[in-house]
């Protein structure tokens, strides 16, 4: 897997003393990732609409503590955006974790930690599954497992996450439309939430707006949910069935003002899924690591620095 620099360093501003590259991870396929920090590797995912600059306001703390790789998801950042296929495989969470296994591989670190939000949090679930090796312990950032979520759909979570439901359409109607301006998408989808955008750097915002401009963004985030309606149902079903849970250690939090406390028992669905499991409620909304980073740092400090 060859490992370059990043051409133009993005968001270098919110992550001064970093590294940013390009790890080649499957065919045609880049992931970005930034690097930085002394101690245990620790892998951070984001979740939609945004980028590893969630992370800006947790990392100077973890970086003390932990060698930080922060990845943007296939489809997101600048990180690599493939065609859709008709299974909607290239954006399974199957992949995408193995996107994130040959990023930590690549860079030396064989067993690590994940912090993940949101999208990233379903990578991190499938990664966590798949190759129990090489996940030491994971924390989970205002999530269900996705197939508890979709069987316990109900009014107020489709209204409240109408987006799942929008993205998933066929292509092209929602990436044309997120396409039309995405800047807008981005102050919409986030600015609607429990904090609207007071929460937000300017500076983190406008990096979130500059990625979903890019080429084949609003593609790459569209089949990203999709592949979460579809194959990625068919695969926690087939973990369900079987019987097969995390091992893992797994820490679970999410917002107390957010839709996963309002409309799930979060931790109860995770102990389905998992067998070692604790969690509670932050007070925040959805966006933990921006609206609540020393709640979170309380929280995921000891739990990451326990052996394992």
């Amino acid at each position: 897997m060859t490992i370059t620099a990043h051409p133009h360093n993005p968001a270098k501003v919110l992550f001064p003393d970093s590294d940013s590259l390009l790890i080649d991870t499957a065919a045609g396929v880049q992931i970005h990732v930034r690097v930085f920090g002394e101690g245990p590797p620790l892998l951070l995912l984001h979740g939609h609409p945004q980028t590893h600059a969630i992370w800006h306001r947790v990392a100077p703390t973890l970086a003390a503590n932990f060698t930080l790789v922060l990845a943007d998801l296939r489809g997101y950042g600048d990180s690599s955006k493939p065609q859709g296929d008709a299974v909607h495989g290239n954006y399974s969470k199957r992949t995408m974790a193995l996107d994130m296994l040959r990023v930590m591989q690549a860079l030396g670190h064989e067993r690590f930690a994940v912090l993940a939000h949101d999208r990233g949090a379903r990578v991190a679930h499938r990664l966590a599954v798949d190759h129990p090796a090489a996940v030491s312990r994971l924390v989970t950032l205002d999530i269900a497992p996705t197939l508890a979520m979709y069987e316990q759909t109900s009014q107020a979570f489709a209204r409240a996450y109408w987006h799942w439901f929008f993205l998933i359409q066929a292509a092209p109607l929602p990436e044309r439309l997120i396409e039309a301006d995405p800047a807008a998408y981005i102050r919409d989808v986030m600015g609607r939430r429990h904090a609207g955008l007071a929460p937000f750097d300017p500076r983190a915002l406008a990096e979130y707006m500059r990625a979903m401009a890019l080429p084949g963004a609003a593609h790459g985030l569209c089949e990203d949910y999709r592949a979460s309606a579809s194959i990625d149902l068919v695969h926690e079903q087939a973990d369900r069935d079987a019987g097969h849970k995390m091992s893992q250690p797994l820490l679970a939090l999410w917002g107390a003002e957010g839709v996963a406390q309002r409309c799930f028992d979060t931790l109860a669905e995770w102990h389905r899924v998992a067998s070692d499991v604790r969690g509670q409620a932050l007070p925040c909304g959805h966006y933990i690591p921006e609206e609540a980073p020393d709640a979170l740092l309380a929280q995921v400090l000891p739990f990451l620095q326990a052996a394992s």
